[in-house]
């Protein structure tokens, strides 16, 4: 059973993880920043990569330790090196790079988008002789329809196999987590906006306020959510007097009762779940007319984490009879163990990086 090191360090959270034969999940330490990025509203890359270098021998520690596992236990390196922030993708790529030659171990470069809708598949050891884990073979899944929301991407997907996937549709202005985070500042809801804005709006009524659903053309698998964005902000503060740096608003945010900010914030969910749901339904009908039907809905970043998405989605899988992959709440966020995971895709067919591995700020095409 091979064991595979990963490292995640793309964007804001530095992590290592040990995972034995692709699924197995047996150490995933992740040290967060988000009390260093939280004064700014969001991530700052310099504070980000330099972040990365002060954690991450400390976390690459803490996951030994945790695994009980030595360095001399691994079969092979794999790190996110594509696409992040690329200060921050250096870091781990330089440091998977570093393990793989002093430990002469193979290096595994993995997309990081892939990852997250592999993340599914990973599960703790089974710890007690009565306990019964699901074990899902990944190959079983595909053709999927594979859903990647996060700060940084609201991307549709037909998966063809768990390292090969082709672009349906993808947002054409702001991520849907992005989203989430700047209607957060507009209701004051602090940062990390999106966990926040998800508690609040399960205390709110949404058809308090109505909100404008973007679906572009009729048959766009795209997204759009800045006009969503910019319509709360007026909602909220009515619409600017003035232009530019000059401009004023009638109130703001702090003016809302509390149960004014649950409804915004709960009108505000359901229309950006309501945007994603209907995009899903559309790629499904497109991939069976185009021959090849789902057998699988696979979500993945950290936007899957919702509690409104993982319902609606489980609703949808049940009503067309699909597998549906969610991950598990520790594996919404970027983690090195859904990195190691599908390394282990590559590893099964020899596929390695020799020490040339770049760290690719963008998605591959």
């Amino acid at each position: 059973m091979p064991v595979i090191l990963g490292i995640e360090s793309s964007c804001d959270e530095t992590s290592v993880a040990l995972v034995a034969d692709g699924r197995v999940v047996l150490a995933n330490i992740i040290a967060t920043q988000h009390d260093l990025h939280a004064k700014y509203g969001g991530v700052v890359p310099e504070i980000a990569s330099r972040a990365h270098l002060e954690r991450i021998l400390p976390v690459l520690d803490e996951a030994l330790a945790t695994a009980h596992l030595r360095l001399r236990d691994l079969d092979a390196v794999a790190v996110g090196n594509r696409p992040g922030l690329i200060g921050s993708l250096l870091v781990g790529v330089s440091a998977a790079k570093a393990l793989a030659w002093a430990l002469d171990r193979p290096l595994v470069g993995v997309d990081h988008v892939q990852a997250h809708l592999y993340a599914s598949c990973l599960q703790e050891p089974t710890t007690r002789p009565d306990q019964k884990t699901e074990i899902i073979d990944p190959r079983s899944l595909f053709p999927a329809l594979g859903l990647v929301v996060s700060g940084g991407h609201s991307s549709l997907y037909h998966v063809e196999a768990a390292t090969r996937m082709r672009l349906l549709g993808r947002t054409i202005d702001d991520a849907v987590g992005e989203a989430y985070d700047k209607a957060a500042v507009i209701l004051y809801l602090g940062y990390p906006g999106g966990p926040k804005l998800d508690k609040l709006a399960q205390t709110g009524d949404p058809r308090t306020i109505d909100l404008p659903k973007s679906l572009l053309d009729r048959d766009s698998l795209d997204f759009s959510f800045s006009g969503l964005k910019t319509a709360l902000l007026y909602k909220v503060r009515g619409f600017p007097k003035g232009r530019g740096p000059a401009a004023t608003f009638e109130r703001s945010g702090a003016d809302l009762t509390p149960q004014e900010q649950a409804d915004y914030a709960a009108a505000f969910q359901d229309t950006a779940i309501g945007i994603l749901m209907t995009k899903l339904q559309r790629a499904l009908e497109v991939m069976t007319r185009q021959g090849t039907p789902a057998r699988a809905i696979l979500i993945g970043g950290g936007v899957s984490a919702n509690s409104l998405l993982r319902r609606r989605v489980a609703e949808l899988g049940q009503a067309r009879k699909l597998h549906v992959g969610i991950p598990k709440m520790s594996y919404c966020l970027d983690n090195a163990a859904m990195i190691a995971g599908l390394a282990h895709e590559d590893f099964l067919h020899h596929r390695f990086d020799d020490l040339n591995l770049p760290a690719v700020a963008t998605m591959a095409q």
